[in-house]
């Protein structure tokens, strides 16, 4: 049974996010808010963790293309081998929001991401995201919260999310209506920005 934990955006409360914060370090599974969609996430670190992620999302773990959560691009250096200026630009221009950039991986990668040639990078721009990374020392690794109803592709309810998830997460958190339109994904691997997905972030930045 997942626990629903009320966050406010404006104001996260530590207690809550510390909460939340050990469920990570358990290696338990966590559905929260992002600056578009709710995302599932669990510890970039935890092996197992990994894996259960991998099975409800029905993919093996090698093919999974998942974002890395950060709080800000100071420990970019960990997973990212060295840009050069005008990418780094793009990304201090464009985050935190509503973007996922995909960058060339390193070989610092955790065991489960060794084989990966890039990376997609996230900093969203709401405060509940970036305090659970801040708080949890890594990145999250994550995924959205996909529905299959023909009309609406993400489910924006922090309820329904729960009800639906109850069984397969451990924490829900409840930190508002999220939006229903995906952040917009940009491929800056090869230097030269390519644009992968369209969502919520403006194509202007380019």
């Amino acid at each position: 049974m997942a626990e629903l934990i009320k966050l406010y955006e404006e104001n996260p409360n530590p207690k809550q996010v510390e909460k939340v914060v050990d469920v990570l370090r358990k290696g338990g599974l966590v559905i929260y808010p992002t600056d578009t969609v709710y995302g599932l996430g669990c510890d970039i670190t935890n092996s197992k963790a990994l894996q259960k992620l991998a099975r409800i999302k029905g993919i093996k773990l090698e093919k999974a293309n998942w974002s890395f959560i950060c709080a800000d691009l100071s420990n970019l250096s960990d997973y990212v081998r060295q840009i050069d200026s005008s990418t780094f630009k793009i990304l201090k221009r464009c985050l935190p929001g509503p973007y996922t950039f995909i960058l060339p991986g390193n070989n610092n990668l955790p065991k489960d991401f060794k084989k990966k040639k890039t990376v997609g990078i996230r900093v969203p721009d709401n405060n509940i995201a970036r305090a659970l990374v801040a708080g949890l020392g890594n990145p999250i690794v994550s995924t959205s919260i996909r529905d299959e109803d023909d009309i609406l592709e993400y489910t924006t309810d922090p309820e329904l999310i729960h009800e639906k998830w109850d069984n397969l997460v451990d924490v829900v958190i409840d930190g508002g209506y999220g939006d229903n339109v995906a952040s917009t994904v940009i491929d800056l691997s090869s230097g030269v920005p390519e644009v992968v997905r369209e969502g919520k972030g403006s194509l202007d930045i380019l």
